[in-house]
Formats: C-alpha cells, structure tokens, sequence
C-alpha cells in the first residue's frame, strides 16, 4: 500500500470548493470524491479540519499547529530538566548527623555546601 503525496492547505481547500460546487449540483459525496481524485474519508478529514477557511487562515492555522508543536515540546524538556534537578537535590540532602538548633539544621537535612574562594 503506498502513500500518496500530502496535499497542501491550498490544495485541500480547492478540492473543497469544487466538492461544493458539484454537490450544488446534484452529485453524490461519493461521486464527487471520485471525480476529484481523493477518498470519502480524506473529503470528510478535510472537510472537519478546513471546512470554511480561506487559504490565508488555513497557511495560519499550520503555522500555529506547528509553533504549538515546538513550545510543547520546550515546555516538556524543561519539566524533565526540573524533575531531573529535584532528584539530585534529593539525593545530595542527608539527615543532620548531630541534633543542633542551628538555623541551617532546622529542616532536620543538612546540604553541602560548596567552599568559598
């Protein structure tokens, strides 16, 4: 089974204005999908993802699609890198190894600290 080419935004939204333009006249969904070359499933696809778009706002709709894509994935990098953090702050924080009052000690975990130069 082979896959076609995908159609661009511009591509899709012709098919659908000629769609309309055969169903004014008295064709039938699947007639009109055959004369326009693409499936009844691609035509209803189309038709729920573009249908009443103008070229301009479907090149906007991918544009924000794809911007949406990229700042989902920054936003899950960065909530990998935080837990990753959490972990290893866990992990460096051990218990006091005296019992003192001191302000640092208060939390019952000491941290290391590093030395200052």
């Amino acid at each position: 089974m082979s896959q076609g080419k995908r159609k661009t935004p511009e591509q899709i939204i012709n098919y659908l204005r000629e769609a309309e333009v055969l169903l004014s006249q008295g064709q039938t969904i699947p007639q009109v999908c055959k004369r326009i070359g693409i499936s009844t499933h691609s035509y209803y696809r189309y038709r729920r993802e573009y249908g009443g778009l103008k070229v301009n706002q479907a090149k906007r709709l991918k544009e924000l699609e794809k911007e949406n894509s990229r700042l989902r994935h920054a936003v899950s990098d960065l909530t990998l890198d935080k837990l990753i953090l959490a972990e290893a702050a866990r992990e460096t924080s051990k218990p006091c190894p005296s019992p003192c009052v001191c302000r640092s000690c208060m939390s019952g975990t000491w941290r290391f600290r590093t030395p200052r130069l």
